[in-house]
C-alpha cells in the first residue's frame, strides 16, 4: 500500500504521482517516535497535483519537525474535478524528480487531508463494505488493523461483481 506522511518530500511525492494512477492515498503519521504509523485521513490525487503547482508552499526540512505558519489554501482552491493543465503538471513532476533542490523540500499535507475519511477493519464484512461504497458513493476505502495501521485500500473496481466473484472463488477454492 502506498501511503503518504503529514510531512512529505516533494521529489518522493512527484515520483509517486508519476509512477502510479491511484486516485487517492491514505495519510499516516507516527504519534510518538517509538509508535507505529497510524491512519490520519486521505488525500486525493487531484488535490496533491494542485498543491504541487504552488511551489511557494514548499519548505526546507527543519530539525524540530514543525512547519512555519504558511497560510494554507482554501478547500475551494485545491478541490477540482479535473486538472486544468496536464502538460504543465507532467513538466513539473519531471522537474521535481530530477532537480536535486526538491530532495530538500517538503510539503505539509495536514491542512489538506480529509480527516473524516472512512476506514474499515481488515476483517470487516464484504457485504457491508459494498453497501458503504454504494450508499456513500466512495471511490476508495482505507483498510486498517486493530491498531489503526493501514493494511490496504479497497477501490470501486475491487467491488465490481465479476472480479469480486472470481476473487472469492479463487480464495475459497481448496488448495
Amino acid at each position: 500500500v502506498r501511503v503518504l506522511h503529514l510531512k512529505e518530500n516533494i521529489a518522493s511525492l512527484a515520483r509517486l504521482l508519476a509512477s502510479t494512477s491511484h486516485g487517492g492515498f491514505p495519510v499516516v503519521c507516527r504519534p510518538k517516535p517509538d509508535h507505529a504509523e497510524v491512519f490520519q485521513g486521505t488525500i486525493k490525487r487531484l488535490e496533491l497535483c494542485m498543491l504541487l503547482e504552488n511551489e511557494h508552499i514548499f519548505e526546507p526540512e527543519r530539525n524540530d519537525k514543525s512547519f512555519s505558519s504558511s497560510h494554507p489554501f482554501s478547500y475551494e482552491k485545491i478541490t477540482v474535478e479535473k486538472l486544468p493543465n496536464l502538460s504543465r503538471l507532467t513538466m513539473l513532476l519531471n522537474r521535481y524528480t530530477t532537480d536535486p533542490r526538491y530532495q530538500q523540500l517538503f510539503i505539509n499535507l495536514e491542512p489538506y487531508i480529509d480527516k473524516s475519511a472512512m476506514s474499515v477493519q481488515a476483517h470487516f464484512s464484504l457485504q457491508r463494505t459494498y453497501i458503504i461504497f454504494r450508499t456513500l458513493g466512495l471511490r476508495h476505502l482505507t483498510v486498517v488493523d486493530p491498531q489503526n495501521r493501514v493494511v490496504g485500500v479497497i477501490t470501486r473496481k475491487d467491488l465490481m461483481p465479476f472480479p469480486l466473484e472470481e476473487r472469492l472463488r479463487l480464495q475459497l477454492a481448496p488448495q
